[in-house]
């Protein structure tokens, strides 16, 4: 049986340690910073201004689906940053980051070089907070999290 490493496995909750006072509040820390985003850009989904954006950029139905990836980012930012269903919050976003990634940043469609270099940014910038999502959807919400304390933070174990 082959283990998967997991943070919960080695994090001390010994308040009396300073690295350890350190360490528990990282966690809540990096949610709230990864998180604050999508909870901004979520709200912005309701603007007209977003929409028309979005409708000038070839997207179909814009003035709902601007809206629904709106509440994908809102619901998804804010259940990352108080860490409940964190796991589920960072599906959301995911489900709201790769066709928006794909569709809205499209740097390689676009002839003008600093057009497609503004893209490109917004494209990897994308990227990184997939990567983000993915690390939070299979690590949890971490120790200082509303999962934790309603007991939904699991170890994830493999068997060869």
């Amino acid at each position: 049986m082959a283990n998967v490493f997991h943070p919960q496995s080695y994090m001390s909750t010994d308040l009396n340690r300073t690295k350890a006072k350190t360490s528990l509040w990282a966690v809540p820390l990096g949610r709230f910073l990864f998180s604050i985003i999508f909870i901004m850009s979520g709200l912005n989904h309701f603007t007209s201004g977003s929409v028309s954006y979005a409708a000038s950029q070839g997207i179909p139905m814009a003035d709902i689906l601007v809206p629904v990836s709106g509440l994908l980012a809102l619901i998804g930012g804010v259940s990352v940053l108080l860490g409940f269903h964190a796991r589920v919050g960072a599906g959301l976003l995911l489900i709201f980051l790769v066709p928006v990634t794909i569709l809205m940043h499209n740097f390689w469609a676009y002839t003008d070089p600093e057009t497609a270099q503004v893209q490109m940014i917004h494209f990897m910038k994308n990227l990184a907070m997939i990567g983000g999502a993915i690390l939070i959807a299979f690590y949890g919400a971490g120790p200082i999290s509303l999962d934790h304390r309603l007991g939904k933070h699991t170890k994830r174990q493999t068997k060869e």
